[in-house]
């Protein structure tokens, strides 16, 4: 009795002081000391197996004797009866390490060191890098172990393992806190940085440095690539990464990274490093920038890893303080693009009143309107309905406006992109240097990075050379009336005059009042019997003209009984004195008929307004007016 009393006392003791270190080294020497001291062993330590390299590490040893000996801290587990205690989980007892020919190691130390029994113990724990360990204790005599022996050293062993697992889970608490102080800090600094009006640059170096990966910021609106890091230094150094995101493949990676987020609703996108298939790749996760959920740019993090859930909140934190940031650009490019909306609508509509005001307010926005200049107008195709089609202009009117600009620096022109309603104007200073070809290329490839995006090809009309407010208001008519005969013949991409034929030449002259005079002298009568009564008068003579003066042909197209046909063209010569029996006569109807349509028209461009403008609604349907 009084043994197992000394036991129980000595197994307290041994809770006791193993459960007040909270260091995990510190913890490994008491438990070895202990297990030595209340065992009634002479020497001890605690090893951890590398199983993967087949030796095993000895982590921390105690003796009782002071003498300065040789020992060695590595083993191979060939030797080591460590290995055999791991997979029986049990216990190795050596009785006499002097006369073991089993463990050759154990004997040739033994001699040595001066050591006979040893036992080696299974622990239920791991080390600070997850590999498991034994406890060996030795004696210096011979001894017996028995069943209380062995009892009492598991039970010391147990309360180890407990003390240590305790010890992982403070430890990984503390890692954890400090993990969380460094994202908070790092959210603090984000935000810093982005209040204190730092540079996207900076900002990109920053987070790159606090995820400890390289990271890629795409800004779509200003059409720049911002990267920390290059994501294969193996390959390629920071320098050849920014001219390679510089050239072709970094706009195609823009492309690709814009079709990922909006097309294909991708988190993760394979980065190919060369245009030949088979070139290596670097993996990326991909998040997208927004403002006022408009897709303005792309964080980019590179490497195959998923991150953690403190990486993923400090990536959260990076999206909103680059959204942040993005958003003074989105703001600076509305305030400017609705301006300028503003005045180049007061001009093309004649509204100004001081020549010089308008043209002072042009050059404080950078536009020399006093100079010479081109004016390309891009008219959206109309694919949306009408509900969403101020939205989807609002949207287009970002992509679009840093798409023609990304262009421009491309093919080195100079102009100034104004976001109209459904479109868009481009003006071109024109100097001597000015190359015609050039801006024709350039309306080809802008029709063409356009067509990507919006599904299929925009209408672009080129205007003459124009110097001055009226100049601009008469060409802008001109366009208009153009892209009105494109519309109408379902025709797309860069037009010119030519191209259309004589209908734009026509038109040209439809706004005179001659060319009014006519028409209401040779059909007016027709087409207002027609407005007030809903008689197809003027829907059937036009018809009989296109036939050829056919009756049964006109019939059959129109879907009447001839004798039904032949009525209405009585009806039609006895109300209004309408005959094309003679040529003569038929081509003044015909060309009456042709301008009638033409004229009645209106800008479907203009009457669709950008969410940017709050005038534009307005101004766009005065301007539908005067084409």
């Amino acid at each position: 009795m009084p043994e197992q009393h000394q036991r129980l006392m000595a197994l307290r003791h041994v809770a006791s002081q193993i459960s007040s270190d909270e260091d995990i080294e510190a913890l490994f020497r008491d438990l070895v000391r202990c297990a030595v001291q209340q065992g009634g062993w002479d020497l001890g330590s605690v090893m951890s197996i590398d199983l993967a390299h087949g030796h095993g590490l000895v982590i921390t040893r105690y003796e009782t004797s002071m003498l300065p000996q040789h020992v060695e801290d590595r083993w191979e587990l060939a030797t080591s009866p460590s290995l055999i205690a791991l997979q029986t989980n049990e216990p190795v007892y050596i009785r006499d390490a002097l006369e073991s020919t089993q463990f050759p190691g154990y004997r040739r130390e033994a001699h040595e060191r001066g050591y006979r029994t040893v036992l080696v113990l299974p622990m239920a724990s791991r080390d600070t890098e997850g590999r498991p360990m034994v406890l060996t204790v030795a004696s210096r005599k011979v001894r017996d172990v028995g069943d209380d022996d062995l009892a009492f050293m598991s039970t010391v062993v147990h309360l180890g393992a407990i003390a240590v697992e305790r010890a992982h889970r403070q430890r990984a608490q503390v890692m954890a806190h400090e993990r969380l102080q460094c994202t908070l800090e790092a959210q603090r600094t984000l935000l810093g940085d982005v209040l204190a009006g730092g540079s996207l640059e900076q900002l990109t170096s920053s987070l790159g440095e606090l995820l400890g990966r390289p990271v890629l910021v795409i800004d779509f609106l200003a059409n720049q690539w911002h990267a920390s890091a290059s994501p294969v230094p193996s390959q390629m150094d920071d320098a050849a990464w920014a001219r390679w995101l510089a050239g072709a493949q970094g706009r195609e990676l823009g492309g690709a990274v814009r079709d990922a987020l909006q097309r294909y609703r991708q988190s993760r996108l394979d980065v190919p490093l060369g245009r030949q298939s088979g070139q290596p790749t670097v993996s990326a996760a991909i998040e997208p920038l927004s403002v006022d959920d408009d897709l303005v740019g792309a964080l980019l993090t590179f490497g195959d890893e998923a991150p953690g859930d403190l990486q993923q909140l400090l990536l959260e934190s990076a999206r909103f303080a680059l959204s942040v940031q993005l958003m003074r650009s989105v703001v600076r490019f509305r305030f400017e693009t609705r301006t300028l909306t503003e005045l180049f609508f007061e001009i093309v509509e004649r509204r100004w009143r001081d020549e010089d005001d308008a043209l002072g307010r042009a050059r404080r926005l950078g536009v020399a309107l006093d100079a010479p200049l081109r004016m390309m107008v891009v008219d959206y195709p109309d694919q949306f309905g009408q509900a969403e089609v101020g939205r989807a202009a609002g949207h287009l009117s970002l992509e679009s406006h840093s798409t023609v600009e990304l262009l421009a620096r491309q093919l080195n022109v100079f102009l100034h992109v104004v976001t109209v309603g459904g479109g868009l104007v481009c003006l071109v200073p024109q100097d001597s240097a000015s190359d015609d070809a050039a801006l024709t290329r350039f309306a080809r490839r802008m029709s063409e990075a356009l067509a990507r995006s919006l599904g299929r090809e925009p209408i672009v009309v080129m205007s003459d050379v124009c110097d001055g407010l009226e100049p601009l208001a008469r060409e802008w008519e001109r366009c208009w009336r153009m892209i009105r005969v494109a519309r109408k013949f379902g025709r797309s991409g860069p037009l010119d005059m030519p191209g259309l034929g004589p209908l734009p030449m026509l038109m040209g002259a439809a706004d005179s009042s001659d060319v009014h005079g006519f028409v209401d002298g040779t059909i007016g009568k027709l087409v207002e019997h027609d407005k007030q009564s809903g008689s197809p008068y003027l829907e059937t003579l036009a018809a009989y003209v296109r036939s050829g003066c056919r009756s049964q042909p006109c019939a059959d197209a129109m879907g009447l009984h001839v004798t039904t046909l032949r009525y209405r063209l009585t009806r039609i010569q006895e109300l209004f004195d309408i005959d094309v029996e003679t040529p003569e006569r038929r081509f003044a109807v015909e060309l009456a008929i042709h301008l009638h349509t033409l004229t009645r028209g209106a800008s479907p461009m203009a009457s669709v307004a950008s969410k940017d403008s709050a005038s534009a609604p307005r101004a766009g349907a005065r301007a539908a007016r005067h084409p």
